[in-house]
């Protein structure tokens, strides 16, 4: 009992101080994401006695891995997918298919041969770091986006983007690390092998995922109480994601998937207003949490990251992966007509990366060759991208006159991109 007592305690400390951080940031006006970064680093590099075990406790590999991946990713994919309308969705079908998918697979290929040929990275780990590189974290930028009055169809794209590549990037990820090897030494049999995985992983979450929404927006039609529908939309992400997982397909897909079903056709049948009201709010203040102790923890992690002789493979990292991005953005979207340029400069530089990215690399075995270069550079990017191009970004949005009224005009001359 002692020790979960002292581990609950730890876990407390550390959410005072990310809630303490995130009120100033919002007096601010500051996005809370990035204030937590620094001053996680901070703490990180300094020694404050009464932080040091909980800061120890934890930035061990195997806790942040378990919470991030395993607790706060259902979390933050169901309260996204809650609040992301389906006919929003829709309406952008085009580019955001055509990111999460096109832009994901392009970016991956080129990072991973850029590392291998350039970087000089051995294959497994050029490819491994290409996977974690693909996934998206838009919480920075969005909350930045919607206090500057950023056109919504601009946030819906970055939004529906990083749901659907998130999953993408966990697949490509366990391919990279685990098969990738095996796979390559049966030539285009093993191309074929690897495809087939993807598929099965993708489709098998898609499939699970839509069952899962369907079944849980059923059950709630039977009932008009938000306490009780707010535990079944707990029970649809863990139980989504859980039972994916068990049956090796993507537990992110299935998450995915499942709270678009049950946020939109769920909604439609089976809630009241008053329930549509206390869902938002409670899983609003979940994702708060989790988000606090999330980016707190990524600056934490500077305290077991190993920097001697690797800056300049650090940038050129940061080069690689921002060019990777680039392209893969741009030639996804070069087929949509009438996609303004300056929409395509505010999705290419708000590709952050963040902690899925963070987590995944701590999730690889210690016998995994070259996983503390994984780790250097995965951080390494990770906190460049939060801060450069979080602290950046709005700078650029008022420069390209995507602010207030003047992009509402745009955006209304521009609307049909579908």
């Amino acid at each position: 009992m002692y020790g979960f007592n002292e581990t609950f305690m730890q876990l407390l400390i550390l959410l005072a101080v990310s809630l303490f951080v995130i009120a100033i940031a919002k007096k601010v006006r500051q996005p809370y994401s990035i204030a937590l970064v620094i001053v996680g680093l901070l703490l990180g590099i300094s020694r404050i006695p009464f932080l040091e075990e909980a800061e120890t406790f934890i930035t061990q590999s195997n806790v942040f891995q378990a919470i991030v991946i395993s607790l706060f990713l259902p979390i933050l994919l169901g309260d996204a997918t809650l609040k992301l309308p389906f006919s929003s969705l829709m309406e952008q079908k085009k580019p955001v298919l055509a990111l999460a998918f096109g832009g994901t697979l392009l970016s991956f290929v080129i990072i991973a041969l850029a590392g291998y040929y350039l970087m000089g990275l051995p294959l497994i780990v050029a490819f491994t770091f290409a996977a974690l590189m693909s996934a998206t974290d838009p919480i920075s930028v969005i909350s930045i986006f919607k206090s500057l009055g950023v056109p919504k169809s601009i946030v819906t794209i970055i939004e529906g983007e990083s749901l659907f590549n998130d999953g993408i990037a966990v697949v490509l990820f366990q391919i990279s690390s685990v098969y990738l090897l095996s796979y390559l030494e049966m030539g285009w049999m093993g191309l074929g092998s690897g495809a087939l995985l993807f598929l099965k992983f993708s489709l098998g979450g898609i499939a699970l995922g839509g069952l899962m929404g369907y079944l849980f927006s059923q059950a709630i039609r039977l009932y008009d109480d938000y306490p009780l529908e707010i535990g079944f939309s707990m029970l649809l992400f863990f139980g989504s994601y859980f039972i994916a997982e068990h049956f090796d397909v993507s537990g992110v897909i299935a998450v995915v998937v499942g709270g678009l079903v049950f946020g939109s056709y769920g909604s439609r049948i089976g809630m009241s207003e008053m329930t549509k009201m206390n869902i938002n709010s409670f899983w609003e203040v979940i994702a708060l949490i989790a988000n606090s102790l999330i980016f707190l923890m990524i600056g934490l992690e500077i305290k077991y990251i190993d920097f001697s002789d690797k800056w300049p493979l650090i940038g050129a990292a940061v080069v690689i992966v921002l060019l990777g991005r680039t392209v893969a953005l741009y030639a996804s979207v070069a087929f949509i007509r009438h996609f303004p340029g300056s929409w395509k400069m505010i999705l290419n530089w708000g590709g952050l990366k963040g902690s899925l990215s963070i987590a995944l690399a701590l999730s690889l075995p210690p016998s995994f060759e070259g996983r503390a270069d994984v780790l250097v550079l995965t951080f390494s990017v990770v906190v460049f991208s939060l801060l450069v191009q979080g602290l950046s970004m709005k700078p650029l949005v008022l420069k390209l006159g995507l602010s207030g009224e003047k992009a509402k005009r745009t955006h209304d001359e521009r609307a049909p991109l579908r």
